[in-house]
């Protein structure tokens, strides 16, 4: 690629340079893009999530704002994949609610919540790069909204309940591969590779060409941005090589076991049926009944285990690394206790 055209990768910028409001424009346009609506950023929320340093690679990335409308918009960067990472960003909006609302206050004081999720790792499964999800209710019935009425500027109006309840975008930067045809689509390309069309004029990206281009990094910025991208390297090969050992050792073992188990349950199960029966039909029937039965139920459950066991020697493998324990829990979904015994 040229490198005049190399841009800062999304997930630094997001904690080193697009906290100040000088910047506030390149988030006001992903954010205007994603949501369909303009959108003018007030200020920066405190976050317990927000970090000033590189220390922790697993530890997420967010981004709390108050956009002009009183609405809160969180913005996390997920490098990793969490196995509970649905509940988090549930938790994690239910906490903005919370915290945006004083005790005594009336419940019109509860404040709209946009979640947005920029996932760098491979998380779900479906055919479709974005997701959306808000809360609606509809009659079992007859499909039809409902409508609730709401006081607004002294006049009570109607409103559906999601106007007023979260709203989740799912952005799965992996699973984009296509070529860029709408601003979205120019938003995800510059978040997965860098790259932006000269002559974009996407919300954002045109403030991206001029604030975050790699050349203009002073030579500190630019050794702590390199670092930055050799840690992700060495973090997603660590992972990967750990993840490929585990699971070939635990699907070996499982599978062993569960052969094991499954035709020595099966041979039993079928010699009581058929010696029971006392016909040699019955016999036959039996054996190839129990054999079936007990290989098929002893296969998943090996495999079941061996999935287990995979998960625990990915943890050995974290752990042999020197990787923080918190690290290992959130890449394997072990308790802190079962991997403190490994």
């Amino acid at each position: 690629m040229d490198q005049d055209n190399l841009y800062i990768r999304f997930d630094w910028a997001i904690k080193h340079i697009l906290r100040d409001k000088v910047n506030f424009d390149i988030l006001e346009g992903l954010i205007s893009v994603l949501l369909g609506e303009d959108v003018e950023i007030v200020e920066l929320l405190e976050s317990e999530s927000n970090q000033e340093n590189d220390r922790d690679k697993f530890n997420r990335v967010d981004i709390k704002a108050k956009n002009s409308k009183g609405h809160i918009i969180i913005i996390e960067v997920q490098l990793t994949r969490q196995l509970y990472y649905l509940e988090r960003i549930l938790y994690g909006t239910c906490k903005a609610i919370t915290e945006h609302i004083n005790i005594g206050d009336k419940y019109d004081q509860v404040k709209k919540v946009y979640s947005i999720s920029i996932l760098y790792c491979d998380y779900g499964q479906g055919d479709d790069y974005v997701y959306h999800g808000q809360t609606v209710f509809k009659g079992i019935h007859t499909g039809n909204d409902l409508f609730v009425n709401i006081k607004e500027e002294g006049v009570i109006v109607p409103h559906l309940p999601r106007e007023v309840f979260p709203e989740y975008y799912l952005v799965r930067v992996n699973a984009y591969d296509k070529i860029p045809d709408t601003p979205l689509d120019e938003w995800i390309t510059y978040l997965k590779t860098g790259k932006i069309k000269e002559d974009t004029r996407t919300p954002g990206l045109q403030q991206v060409r001029e604030k975050l281009r790699i050349l203009s990094m002073s030579p500190k910025e630019k050794r702590a941005y390199d670092e930055h991208l050799d840690n992700l390297r060495v973090q997603n090969d660590v992972l990967d090589t750990a993840r490929k050992e585990g699971l070939e050792e635990g699907l070996e073992k499982g599978l062993a076991e569960g052969l094991e188990k499954g035709l020595a349950e099966g041979l039993e199960k079928g010699l009581a049926e058929g010696l029971e029966k006392g016909l040699a039909e019955g016999l036959e029937k039996g054996l190839e009944k129990g054999l079936a039965e007990g290989i098929e139920k002893g296969l998943a459950e090996g495999v079941e285990k061996g999935r287990t066991e995979a998960m625990f020697d990915v943890a050995r493998v974290l752990k042999r690394q020197g990787l923080p324990i918190e690290s290992i829990c959130s890449a394997t979904g072990l308790s802190e206790q079962e991997i403190s015994t490994l």
